[in-house]
């Protein structure tokens, strides 16, 4: 995804030191255990969420991840981004003392839900854990129920909460069944029927279960102190949140080849849905590298236009209109009216302001620092947007006209705007941290946009100087043709006057700018493919150069995007290269974990995932190249603009 600015400020721990000791905490010798730094690879993670905030949990059984009450609030399980003094809830085989944590022998989702389903195969019996956030509206929760399967095994749990992504230890209540962990802004409650103990600022509970037998933990959220929340009952709220996510998926309408993984893709993209606004975060996490030991490290627990438009395209393709509906509801609050202050991304309720900090007393994930929280990109121009927003728009007034009423100002309220912006030099798509440039995907969005506002208006919904916007329209194609195409090489570049190539030219394919078969599309089709390909046939944004700073701005290397290799598999489809289209949706498919979660990057030599996990760029170019695919293939046409040239 693109690259996220840094601040020089940084937050010291002592900032949120308000409800108990700065780490590290003395510990007696009794309660001493290794300080182990977290060495699990990012793909050994599966997420749980509630439409409001998400948690990660290893295949250990290990939360190591999790922010309350939302996806950008400060972390209360932090060992994902350093060592476990940071923060974690590990629920596993007891073992013996010392000895590493049982690894799952086999996990799952529970068939069309977020409900996660861990394994344990023990030489006592067998033990399934299931982890899951209940999307029911009210205070955040984290269920987790131990069920034995066969057998009889010795259980343990240990609670380190951490509020202040790790920065310090919380005062504990233990009165009981209930436990209580002061976070200074609100409170943690546990409760469980397994004997608690508090230790070290730890809670600790050591069990046996049966065959047959259910042991549930529930960790609820609450911003206040005196009332407490009710008791929960965890089995009745299994079967809610399973409910929940079968009846939503079942809405889905695409019926064709890989539907699992389609499915399992909507559904985390639903997961990373802010349920109160409609606004979607672009990753769960912050800072999981692009590169093991990198500086590219970045927060993407944020709104961004560009990556919710796509996401909602993606939705509306598969039938969730209701998603669109929320989603462009939350686009006009926070636009507010004026949209000449328009950011490329806001918070969850739309935030403007997202300082930029690092966080420096995290070693970070595999040691890979700054870990940073907040978003200086916030403030960048990025010309694209504008197109990818009012094609988001009119996609979904297409399928529910009763939409553009609505539509039809922010279209041409923002159409307006980008009359004054469309000809700058512009950070782009990747968020560049070098100097402005004229990208050419950013130009070729520009042009998007007004041939979609043309088109609302000539189809009577929506007002606005049409014949302006014609000409304008044809201007930019035009310069884009003239001074974005590189005649030597016969294909269009990354920047006016470069010959550089860019991945984000390959959607230039399905926008209309010009038809699929012309020669100067499925050469540069071709040029990327072959230019930025890398081990696997996975592409490069754009080519790097280690230790010397490239267009970019900053020294290193990253990971295969894996966006980029959804686009050219919908490039080639459309172009007529339909089996090697899906030769290469095989290798995107490979990059799923076990559970068919997708982080932003891939490593194809070693195999391993990086970046945010789940991305939502991943999980949409999964989507769209599957349908793309099948629609090439003769199969069901899902919701797009066809070519107008």
């Amino acid at each position: 995804m693109e690259s996220r600015l840094t601040s020089p400020h940084r937050a010291q721990p002592a900032e949120a030191a308000v409800a108990g000791a700065l780490i590290p905490s003395p510990r007696s010798a009794a309660d001493q255990e290794p300080t182990r730094r977290r060495t699990g690879r990012i793909e050994d993670h599966g997420m749980v969420g509630n439409l409001r905030s998400a948690t990660l949990i290893d295949r250990d059984g290990t939360a190591d991840w999790m922010c309350l009450p939302r996806f950008d609030s400060p972390s209360h399980f932090t060992s994902l981004l350093g060592t476990e003094e940071h923060g974690l809830w590990r629920i596993g085989p007891a073992g013996a003392d010392g000895a590493a944590p049982a690894v799952a022998d086999r996990r799952r989702y529970l068939d069309d839900t977020l409900i996660l389903e861990s394994t344990f195969i023990t030489v006592d019996g067998t033990v399934q854990l299931l982890d899951f956030m209940p999307p029911d509206g009210g205070a955040p929760q984290l269920v987790r129920i131990v069920r034995c399967i066969s057998g009889r095994v010795p259980m343990r749990s240990l609670l380190r909460a951490r509020p202040g992504h790790g920065s310090r230890v919380p005062r504990l209540d233990v009165e009981g069944r209930r436990a209580s962990i002061d976070l200074g802004d609100g409170r943690l409650w546990l409760d469980t029927p397994a004997p608690t103990v508090e230790s070290g600022g730890d809670l600790r509970s050591e069990f046996t279960v049966s065959e047959g037998e259910d042991v549930a933990f529930t960790l609820s959220y609450g911003d206040g102190y005196d009332v407490p929340p009710p008791l929960p009952d965890a089995g009745g709220l299994m079967k809610e949140t399973a409910d929940f996510w079968r009846e939503w998926i079942a809405q889905s309408t695409y019926t064709g080849p890989h539907r699992d993984a389609v499915e399992r893709s909507l559904i985390t993209l639903k997961g990373l849905t802010y349920a109160p606004t409609g606004a979607m975060v672009a990753a769960a996490t912050t800072s999981l590298p692009e590169e093991i030991g990198g500086v590219r490290n970045w927060d993407y627990r944020y709104c961004w236009l560009r990556d919710s438009a796509f996401a909602v395209t993606a939705l509306l393709s598969c039938g969730f209109v209701e998603e669109a509906r929320a989603w462009i509801e939350w686009l006009r609050v926070a636009i507010g009216g004026h949209p000449e202050q328009l950011q490329v991304m806001y918070g969850v309720a739309g935030e403007r302001d997202l300082p930029e900090t690092e966080l420096g007393w995290l070693p970070g994930f595999a040691g890979s620092t700054p870990v940073r929280t907040g978003n200086a990109a916030a403030k960048q121009l990025q010309v694209d947007v504008y197109g990818e927003v009012i094609s988001a728009l009119y996609e979904a007034q297409l399928l529910d006209p009763s939409l553009a009423p609505v539509v039809g100002p922010l279209v041409t309220d923002l159409a307006a705007c980008l009359e004054g912006l469309w000809s700058l030099p512009d950070e782009g798509i990747w968020e560049v941290r070098g100097a402005q440039r004229h990208f050419v995907h950013s130009k070729i969005m520009a042009w998007v946009a007004y041939d979609r506002a043309v088109r609302l208006i000539d189809a009577g919904r929506a007002q606005g100087p049409v014949a302006r916007w014609r000409a304008l329209r044809e201007e930019i194609h035009a310069e884009v043709c003239a001074l974005g195409f590189d005649e030597r090489r016969g294909t269009f570049t990354q920047s006016y006057g470069s010959s550089e190539l860019d991945a984000a030219l390959l959607q230039m394919v399905g926008t209309g700018f010009l038809p699929p078969t012309d020669k100067r599309v499925v050469a540069t089709v071709e040029a990327i493919q072959r230019d930025l390909s890398v081990t696997g046939g996975f592409l490069q944004r754009y080519r790097t150069h280690g230790e010397v700073p490239g267009v970019d701005g900053l020294a290193g290397d990253e990971g295969a995007f894996l966006i980029c290799l959804g686009w050219l598999v919908a490039a080639l489809a459309a172009i007529g290269r339909v089996d090697e289209a899906e030769i290469l949706l095989d290798g995107l498919l490979s990059t799923r974990n076990d559970l068919g979660l997708m982080s932003e990057e891939w490593d194809p030599c070693r195999g391993r995932q990086l970046g945010n996990l789940p991305q939502a760029f991943s999980h949409l170019a999964l989507i769209q190249a599957v349908l793309a695919l099948h629609a090439a293939r003769g199969g069901q046409e899902p919701a797009r603009v066809k070519a107008a040239r």
